[in-house]
């Protein structure tokens, strides 16, 4: 039952108004700017409508809040019930009160059925709510991922690592089998290409939504629905009975499993302050490039053994997703700061009893406009206002393409000049490995040198330095392209271990450009980083996509070393885009309005 106060601001409160607040059983604690026949019936009934008594002077047209009438009124000492007040500011002229009365009681009848519960004292407002809000207990407080043990971070890492892994080697494991969906549903290579471009085209549009729901959210509420939902696409493909359902599947299949590529790194970020941050990356890279090269070893074996064939290709890689998925829910604990304090503040106001606990993420609102602005149309014009970001970013989207153009050339190469049977033909991927490992380990040695700079520079980075192992790997690369084709396209003259050799200096390239130069485009753009690297993953994996496309094609009517000269020409002339930026970097960020407030 809801007791009224009702203030007129404009003409007067009716006997009409009246008699209907009574007959719709309404506790009446005060009128302003009645007419005498309606105070007069209120007289009448004082003794049934009155539960309340008017304490002060309440005027005309003055509003009030339900803590300030309720701080003007008290409850007479022989009632027994409990009302909730529901103040009516009656704005309109008399002819509109009626229609006006019934949605003001209606609207608000949700918080008479809270007061219902509440005892005589009404929760007053904080004056200084700050006080409450929970961060953390300085640098050493426990509950910080900076301060886990080193037990809790490890597994927390190869949690991430693996479901990593499970994205990166669901989307190269499918090549293995095109042939056999080629020839199961009679399409031509182009389309059994599709379920790899396709595959990477919907990780590269998954940052779009997976970044802003880890933000709102936490890393692991985003993480467990996307590994579940890239175990059931993957489990489609490798069930799906026509072509047009293995593609959809494979699209989405990236799509909805693409969170691990953008939350992964997130994660470390999260664990590890800057100065162990990049030992962190190497070792994450390693396992992001590492599934594109032993997915085509194993797949080969799989699609050879006649009792299984392509779909288990899907059907493994589903099978390492679910553990993953698995994983995820046993040991990944969230890691995004903000969120944690908000589990600190439930844990708080659950113990206490205290409602004025807050976490300053809980009154964090994130619109679709910021979404579409931070993760489509900032990034699409940073990328191509600001030079650092797209000369990097294109050399970076330049040799992830060649990664998965690899899926087409190394069988050539093996298995085509070299006539390995299938599997064997594929077991060069193993030298490349080798060499992304070898890259990575410089990459150790050169963070060693980047601290000690820093250090020096009162712990500020300069984001130049990050770009010596990227001059060191432009050359690896370039070489590795030339030394594969030319060597590769000579069987009947040439050992197949020197193209095999040729293949590591690709890989040690791959791994030593891709690292620093992520790590540079977040020095460069410290507050607009994610956007950067939106459009950096925007870009690498359009490139990543497109190369699959056209690499047999290429191949074939070029001939492996014409084909291999043309990319080791493009990789030639990236090559000076790391020294320019060592050279030129900081009076280019000068210029950039993104990067004006970072310069050092």
């Amino acid at each position: 039952m809801p007791a009224v106060f009702v203030s007129a601001s404009k003409g007067i409160i009716s006997h009409d108004l009246v008699k209907q607040l009574l007959e719709q059983d309404c506790k009446i604690l005060g009128l302003v700017g009645c007419d005498e026949e309606g105070e007069a019936l209120v007289r009448e009934l004082r003794s049934s409508s009155f539960v309340y008594e008017v304490v002060g002077s309440l005027h005309k047209n003055k509003l009030c809040t339900d803590v300030q009438l309720h701080d003007k009124l008290r409850l007479s000492e022989d009632s027994s019930e409990k009302y909730s007040i529901l103040p009516i500011i009656m704005n309109l002229d008399s002819a509109d009160y009626s229609s006006s009365l019934s949605t003001s009681i209606s609207s608000t009848s949700h918080r008479e059925q809270n007061a219902k519960n509440l005892e005589k004292e009404y929760p007053f407002p904080v004056e200084d709510r700050s006080i409450y809000a929970v961060s953390y207990n300085g640098q050493d407080d426990p509950a910080h991922p900076f301060n886990w043990s080193s037990k809790k971070k490890i597994s927390v890492c190869l949690t991430a690592g693996l479901t990593a892994f499970s994205i990166s080697l669901g989307s190269a494991m499918f090549a293995a089998g095109s042939l056999q969906v080629q020839e199961e549903y009679l399409v031509g290579d182009t389309v059994g290409t599709l379920g790899t471009s396709l595959f990477v085209f919907g990780f590269a549009s998954g940052p779009v939504i997976w970044g802003p729901l880890s933000e709102l959210f936490g890393r692991r509420m985003a993480m467990i629905p996307s590994c579940f939902g890239y175990v059931l696409f993957t489990f489609a493909v490798a069930s799906a009975q026509d072509i047009q359902t293995i593609m959809i599947c494979r699209f989405f299949a990236g799509f909805i499993g693409g969170a691990a590529f953008v939350i992964g790194p997130a994660v470390l970020a999260d664990m590890f302050r800057a100065e162990k941050r990049g030992e962190a990356m190497s070792l994450f890279g390693i396992v992001v490039f590492g599934g594109p090269m032993v997915a085509p070893i194993l797949g080969a074996f799989i699609t050879k053994n006649p009792h299984l064939g392509w779909r288990w290709t899907s059907y493994i890689t589903g099978l390492v997703a679910a553990l993953a998925n698995i994983l995820v829910i046993l040991f990944l604990d969230e890691t995004h700061h903000p969120i944690v304090l908000v589990q600190k503040a439930v844990e708080l106001r659950n113990r206490t009893g205290n409602w004025a606990i807050f976490a300053p993420h809980e009154e964090f609102n994130l619109t679709l406009k910021e979404i579409a602005e931070k993760n489509i149309t900032r990034p699409i014009y940073m990328l191509f206002t600001e030079p650092i970001l797209f000369l990097v970013t294109l050399y970076n989207a330049f040799i992830y393409g060649i990664l998965y153009l690899m899926l087409t050339a190394m069988p050539l190469i093996f298995v085509g000049k070299y006539h390995f049977r299938a599997g064997v033909g594929e077991l060069p991927y193993v030298s490349m490995l080798l060499g992304v490992i070898v890259g990575a380990i410089i990459t150790l040695f050169f963070e060693k040198r980047f601290k000690r700079i820093m250090r020096a520079n009162n712990n500020i980075a300069i984001p130049e330095e990050r770009l010596p192992p990227m001059m060191v790997g432009s050359f690896f690369f370039a070489i590795g392209l030339f030394w594969l084709g030319w060597t590769g396209d000579y069987p009947d003259k040439i050992h197949w271990m020197v193209p095999t050799v040729g293949s590591s200096f690709i890989g040690c390239g791959l791994i030593l450009i891709f690292l620093p130069c992520l790590n540079y485009i977040i020095d460069c753009y410290l507050v607009f980083a994610a956007s950067a690297l939106a459009g950096n993953t925007l870009l690498r994996s359009a490139f990543g996509a497109a190369f699959p496309l056209f690499a047999r094609p290429m191949f074939e009517n070029m001939h492996i070393k014409w084909a291999s000269t043309l990319l080791g020409a493009f990789a030639v002339l990236m090559i000076p885009v790391p020294f320019g930026f060592y050279k030129y970097g900081k009076k280019a960020r000068q210029k950039s309005k993104f990067t004006f407030d970072q310069v050092i």
